[in-house]
C-alpha cells in the first residue's frame, strides 16, 4: 500500500535489491485513473480483488523469484461480505499466504453497540472459513472503526479462537484513536497479536478546523509514536512475527523512503 509509483514487478525488483525479506501484497479492485498515483486510489502497487484466484499463478512467480515471502496479504472487503472473503482466502491458501486482512468498518446508523454485536456475528462465519482454508484472518486496529483500540479487539474477539482470527497492531493508526501504553497493549491483545504494521503521525495545527489540529503522516523516525518502546515493548512480549512497513509520508522520494524505513526497523529490532 505504502509503494503507489510502483508496479508488483518494479516493488519485488526494487525491494529485493534494498535487502527487504518480503512483502505485504495489497488486493483492491482499483484501476490506474490515469492521476499521479496516490496510497489510496490509483495506487499501481496493486492486485485486483476480482480477479485474484486467477492471478495466484503470476503473484507466486513473480514474488518467490525475487526471493521475497508473503506474510499476508492486504484487501478491503468486510466481514459482512462472506463471498468476497471465501474467495480471497482461497487465493490466500493456493498462494501460500497464511494471514489475510478482513475489516470490520465503523458503527452504522444503528449505533456503536449494535454495529458491534451484528459484526462480531458475522466474524464468527469469517472464523469458520478461515479454519477451513487454514488463513488466519486478520482484524486491524484502526481509528475510526469498531476497534480502534487493543481493548476494543479483545473485546470483539471474546472466545474467539486465535488460530482463526488475529490482530493487526498498527502504533500510526492508534495514535489518531485508541492509543494504550505498548507493553499493555499487547499484553490485551494476548495470543491474538498475529501482525504488525509500523508507519508514524505527527500533530499539527489547523486553525480553521475544530478542533484546530490535525494529525498527519510523518517519516517513521519523527512521528509521536515511540516505536523503539514499540520494538522493546514486542520484545517483551515475545513476539517473534512480521513487521510491515506502512509509510504514508511523502518528504523523501519513495525508495529513499523506503530505504530509511528499513534502515531503522531493523536498527529498532536489533536493539530490542
Amino acid at each position: 500500500m505504502s509503494l503507489p509509483e510502483w508496479t508488483p514487478e518494479q516493488a519485488v525488483a526494487e525491494l529485493a535489491a534494498l535487502g527487504f525479506d518480503g512483502i505485504e501484497w495489497r488486493v483492491a479492485d482499483d484501476p490506474p485513473t490515469g492521476e499521479p498515483p496516490g496510497f489510496w486510489s490509483g495506487n499501481r502497487c496493486t492486485w485486483p480483488a476480482s480477479s485474484f484466484e486467477r492471478d495466484v499463478p503470476r503473484i507466486a512467480a513473480l514474488t518467490r523469484g525475487a526471493g521475497l515471502e508473503m506474510p499476508a496479504i492486504g484487501p478491503y472487503v468486510r466481514c459482512d461480505d462472506l463471498e468476497t472473503v471465501e474467495s480471497l482466502m482461497r487465493g490466500a491458501a493456493a498462494l501460500g499466504v497464511p494471514r489475510m486482512r478482513v475489516q470490520v468498518g465503523a458503527p452504522g446508523p444503528e449505533g456503536y453497540r449494535e454495529t458491534f454485536a451484528r459484526r462480531r456475528e458475522e466474524y464468527g462465519a469469517v472464523a469458520e472459513l478461515a479454519l477451513r482454508h487454514g488463513v488466519q484472518a486478520l482484524l486491524e486496529l484502526h481509528h475510526q472503526s469498531l476497534v480502534a483500540s487493543a481493548s476494543a479487539a479483545a473485546r470483539f474477539l471474546d472466545g474467539v479462537d486465535p488460530r482463526a482470527v488475529g490482530v493487526i497492531h498498527d502504533v500510526g493508526n492508534m495514535l489518531r484513536e485508541g492509543y494504550e501504553h505498548d507493553p499493555w497493549c499487547l499484553e490485551i491483545l494476548g495470543e491474538h497479536l498475529a501482525h504488525v504494521h509500523v508507519k508514524n503521525a505527527v500533530l499539527r495545527p489547523a486553525p480553521d478546523a475544530s478542533p484546530p489540529w490535525t494529525w498527519e503522516w510523518a517519516p517513521v523516525r519523527e512521528g509521536a509514536a515511540a516505536l523503539d518502546r514499540l520494538f522493546d515493548a514486542l520484545a517483551g512480549a515475545g513476539y517473534d512475527g512480521w513487521v510491515s512497513l506502512e509509510d504514508f509520508s511523502t518528504t523523501l522520494p519513495l525508495r529513499e523512503r523506503v530505504r530509511d524505513d528499513l534502515a531503522y526497523v531493523r536498527e529498532l529490532s536489533t536493539r530490542a
